[in-house]
């Protein structure tokens, strides 16, 4: 009986050795999940012209303001999501390790003492009592052969989920950056449109005491003064209204960055920055959108989780397959007894143990579909982010196209609407214009100017959004940049920008 047993045993064994080449078979290919996704052979929004700057990863400096670059630094420095990304780095090197090290035999070492005494009751009254002290010291080993790749797998899957975390890294990075400057851009903007507001203001102060005196000397109808008093209160109430905006702009950038908020004001006032948008040099597209997969670190990020999910498949399929262990041991011992001691080398390898698994209800098999399931996903989901990548680069192409069409319009508009406003101005003073016209032509004007600014600031985000879906000079040979030696990730959270 014993013997058929062995026999059923080992006929087992055999059986699976001899399938797990088809069985490894089917562990899914190398090729990226991208080459069932027709990608377009060119852009179908027109390119930027003059675009010459292919670094983006020093991009801010082209900017010439110094404060922006400072605020981006410790925006990063602060960011919960760059700090995330970092302990997820951290993770994924610690989850790495230990994968590794299943492919390498775990060894122990082991020591003991122990001091007794023993008694000799032997005949003859020469019994006694003896002292003994036994040392003993040891290695010992295990170790589980990686007969069908299980546990290569699993390392191979924690170095693409750490290369991955490396990545989203420096997606993180960029996105913050992207922020800061969008919400520093609408800053500058606010701030022109505040001085022009401020203008407009004492424009309508002016002609609202100017009026008030005409209607006291009966030179204007008492209609006249109202309209203008009406007229100037509305100029103090959009002044008002300009102000908080730009005040909620400045305190949303205080908690992008954990500035001082005094300091910020005082940077922010000096030189010549107040109220001047920025103008950031021409960025150069790449010619095909394929070379997205290149520059993107989200889709790297999202193909090395589809590398991933591809090993765990295979490391699920070897759960399925006999297991293979060997042991060993070496040590050492000395025993002392009554003045004598003997000492003892002792070695063993094995036992060299099989084994086999025959039934699991099931569990092995549905971790294999399981892990099937997870790839299938990765692969959508990889897909879809190369999609959205296209699309997000298209939609800033489009938004530069636009203000770049309509810029020359609104340059007119706003220098047309100002002539008006003078000569309007003045034929109002020489009594040969209303008041009415005059509010209409002081209206056009300011809308214009502010339709101006707004343009400027909506290309300037145009170019930062441009930046952002470009991958913000992330290139595939970064991946492996450590954050730590990355300036940003060790400035301090009470970095401020300088007066």
């Amino acid at each position: 009986m014993n013997r058929l047993l062995l026999y059923g045993v080992a006929a087992l064994a055999a059986a699976s050795l001899a399938g797990c080449a088809s069985t490894r078979g089917d562990a899914p290919g190398r090729a990226s999940p991208a080459s069932a996704l027709p990608v377009a052979s060119a852009w179908q929004a027109p390119l930027p012209h003059q675009g010459q700057l292919t670094d983006l990863s020093r991009w801010w400096a082209q900017f010439n303001d110094p404060l922006l670059s400072r605020l981006i630094d410790s925006a990063q420095a602060l960011s919960p999501s760059v700090s995330s990304a970092r302990s997820r780095i951290e993770q994924s090197r610690a989850a790495r390790v230990a994968a590794a090290a299943a492919l390498l035999p775990a060894v122990n070492a082991t020591a003991s003492a122990l001091r007794g005494s023993t008694e000799n009751s032997g005949g003859g009254g020469g019994g006694g009592a003896a002292t003994v002290s036994t040392l003993s010291g040891g290695l010992g080993a295990a170790w589980e052969l990686d007969l069908f790749g299980g546990n290569s797998a699993g390392r191979n899957a924690a170095q693409a989920r750490l290369e991955g975390a490396q990545m989203q890294w420096h997606e993180a990075r960029v996105s913050v950056a992207a922020e800061v400057a969008t919400q520093y851009t609408s800053l500058r903007a606010c701030e022109a449109q505040l001085a022009q507001v401020q203008l407009d203001a004492a424009s309508r102060a002016e002609t609202a005491r100017l009026t008030e005196l005409s209607a006291k000397a009966g030179f204007s109808a008492p209609a006249n003064a109202a309209l203008s008093r009406a007229s100037a209160a509305q100029g103090n109430s959009q002044l008002t209204q300009q102000r908080a905006q730009c005040d909620l702009l400045v305190k949303g950038i205080v908690a992008l960055t954990g500035t001082d908020e005094p300091a910020l004001r005082t940077a922010l006032a000096s030189g010549s920055g107040s109220g001047t948008i920025a103008q950031p040099a021409a960025i150069a597209v790449p010619e095909v959108p394929a070379a997205l997969l290149r520059q993107r670190p989200d889709l790297g990020n999202a193909e090395r989780k589809w590398v991933a999910a591809s090993q765990d498949i295979g490391q699920a399929q070897a759960a399925r397959l006999p297991r293979l262990s060997l042991n060993g041991s070496i040590g050492a011992a000395r025993v002392t007894a009554g003045g004598l001691s003997s000492q003892d080398a002792t070695w063993s390898l094995g036992p060299l143990t099989l084994s086999l698994p025959l039934f699991d209800g099931g569990t092995r098999q549905a971790n294999v579909a399981a892990a099937r399931a997870r790839h299938e996903d990765a692969a959508m989901q990889y897909r879809a982010r190369l999609r959205t990548a296209v699309r997000e680069v298209e939609d800033a192409l489009v938004a530069l196209q636009s203000t770049a069409a309509r810029n020359g319009d609104a340059q007119t508009a706003a220098e047309g609407f100002a002539v008006s406003l003078r000569a309007t101005d003045a034929r109002f003073k020489g009594g040969l214009a209303s008041l009415f016209e005059l509010e209409d032509a002081r209206r056009s004007a300011v809308l214009a100017q502010t339709a101006l600014i707004d343009l400027q600031r909506e290309r300037v985000t145009a170019w930062i959004a441009l930046y952002r879906a470009l991958g913000g000079g992330w290139t595939t040979g970064a991946s492996n940049v450590d954050p730590s030696l990355d300036a940003a990730a060790t400035a301090t959270a009470t970095a401020t920008p300088s007066k």
